[in-house]
């Protein structure tokens, strides 16, 4: 069977964003990123006194999924505060979780974004996947391409890793992130980016 939807959970430094990418390339489909959620929610006034009309929020945000999906700029490079994702409200979790089931309905997208799989869950129409490698080849590629000692890139992923803990416990719940919340794992230790889509975009596509 196909699916109209991947959702792509990815650990830092495993590649899984420039798999993303690739894969809605590969389908045809819209690539739906964290910035692109993240900005949206600002865009749409998110917070404790403009969100009591959700079905105004979802139609801001499934409009502009259509001018997205129609050739639109992406959003500017205005970037959010700084603390945005670690000290969230409540209203900006009800959005993210809105906005990402007006991705769901619309369907013919590539989520990389906010643990899109632990939000939507079991879907006969979506894949979750999850990009993931070891810390230390994790570790080696961001020192590589950030110029970072072998110390700072190993402290960079330990806490990205913590932080992504907590993300999924504050917003899902999951005291603990197994391979079996996901139907595909990916592993870039040996897996090139290309040779990682090539499996999704199979899956996707219900080819054996």
């Amino acid at each position: 069977m196909s699916r109209s939807l991947v959702c792509i959970s990815r650990a830092w430094g495993s590649g899984g964003e420039d798999v993303g990418r690739l894969v809605a390339q590969r389908l045809g489909f819209l690539f739906v990123d964290e910035e692109i959620i993240a900005r949206a929610a600002e865009l749409g006034d998110v917070d404790p006194e403009t969100v009591a009309d959700a079905e105004r929020r979802k139609s801001l945000f499934a409009r502009w999924l259509d001018y997205l999906a129609q050739g639109g700029a992406a959003l500017d490079a205005t970037p959010l505060p700084p603390d945005w994702n670690e000290h969230p409200t409540e209203a900006v979790r009800e959005f993210i979780r809105d906005a990402i089931g007006e991705v769901v309905e619309r369907g013919n997208a590539v989520i990389v974004a906010h643990a899109a799989s632990h939000a939507i869950g079991a879907d006969p129409k979506a894949l979750r996947v999850l990009v993931t490698a070891s810390p230390e080849t994790r570790s080696q590629r961001l020192s590589a391409s950030e110029g970072l000692s072998d110390e700072e890139a190993a402290r960079t992923i330990k806490s990205s890793d913590t932080e992504r803990a907590d993300y999924l416990k504050r917003f899902y719940g999951t005291k603990e992130e197994l391979p079996t919340q996901y139907d595909l794992v990916v592993n870039t230790d040996t897996l090139s980016v290309e040779q990682a889509t090539a499996l999704i975009v199979l899956a996707a596509a219900g080819r054996r």
